[in-house]
């Protein structure tokens, strides 16, 4: 397809992203001694930089993509919440951003010396009932507007009405896509995708000697949990799409990869942005893989611009 084909139909294509929400920090500076207080290194901090992180960052991905992005999540009401609002302002993205005073806004803190991440340090709440509650209720409003629908599970407790929001979405037929967590992935029930990585897939299906084990586990699972697909990436091995009638395999774009953080988000929002503007499975497979080459050549929390896609 023409790029400029291509362009016209992301720029028509409506996501809702959905799921917990975070703010990445990054303090960079550079290290040359051991602390005199305990054996850890000293780093003077030259540079800090802040970029929005899980579902809002799938959101800005399907942004930079040239696609119509919304997000809804929950925050604190503190300044890393006011911070996520600019971010998304930023770069384009609609938010519906609900504050819990209750809870802190997710910051993950990184402390980078000459490329090396020396700690990261992370402060987080879950919820409260009444908020989530609140964000069901926005979600089914929002609804009907949007192509497609991703969901982002981070395990932050910002999607415990996972299973009536795909409920909802189906009976209107949009598509949903899932990034999941954890063990249980029955929650995910009737979803169109999920797109689990190597680890998360073998937490639930245990682990696999050969590509025929693989492919047999996988099956398994995508037909118990009535999905239409499942997208498992695998770092170096480009990724695979288990669907019921096909099995494909991609391999990986990347040229080098200095940084995997991020490329999860960045998958399922070239895939959904793709699904939204009418491509079928297989070609948004081949735009997501592609993406996620770019991404991971670089540093931290990072998009994929539509021309640095098309380049690719």
């Amino acid at each position: 397809m023409p790029a400029a084909d291509l362009s016209q139909r992301f720029a028509a294509a409506k996501v809702l992203v959905v799921g917990d929400v975070m703010l990445d920090r990054y303090w960079f500076g550079d290290t040359h001694r051991i602390s005199p207080e305990a054996p850890v290194p000293v780093a003077k901090i030259e540079k800090i930089d802040q970029r929005a992180g899980g579902a809002a960052n799938v959101a800005r991905n399907i942004a930079c993509l040239g696609g119509q992005a919304s997000l809804l999540s929950i925050t604190g009401d503190d300044e890393a919440a006011d911070a996520l609002q600019g971010l998304m302002n930023d770069c384009g993205v609609v938010s519906h951003l609900i504050r819990d005073a209750n809870i802190a806004t997710t910051i993950k803190l990184r402390v980078v010396a000459r490329n090396q991440q020396l700690i990261r340090l992370d402060f987080e709440d879950e919820p409260t009932d009444s908020v989530l509650h609140d964000k069901l209720q926005q979600y089914r409003r929002l609804l009907n507007d949007f192509d497609v629908v991703v969901l982002s599970d981070y395990g932050k407790g910002g999607l415990a009405h996972v299973r009536d929001m795909i409920l909802a979405a189906r009976e209107l037929n949009k598509p949903v896509l899932v990034d999941p967590k954890g063990s249980d992935y029955m929650k995910y029930e009737s979803a169109s995708l999920i797109t689990p990585n190597r680890a998360e897939l073998k937490q639930v299906i245990g682990e696999w000697k050969n590509e025929a084990e693989l492919e047999e586990k996988a099956q398994r699972l995508r037909e118990k949990l009535e999905l239409d697909g499942l997208l498992l990436t695998r770092s170096e091995e480009g990724m695979t799409l288990f669907r019921h009638d096909n099995i494909e395999t991609q391999g990986t774009r990347a040229q080098e990869v200095f940084d995997v953080s991020g490329a999860g988000d960045t998958v399922i929002a070239s895939m959904a942005l793709s699904l939204a503007a009418g491509l079928n499975h297989s070609q948004a497979m081949h735009i997501a893989n592609a993406a996620a080459g770019v991404v991971v050549a670089k540093l931290g929390t990072a998009v994929c611009t539509q021309q640095e896609l098309f380049n690719a």
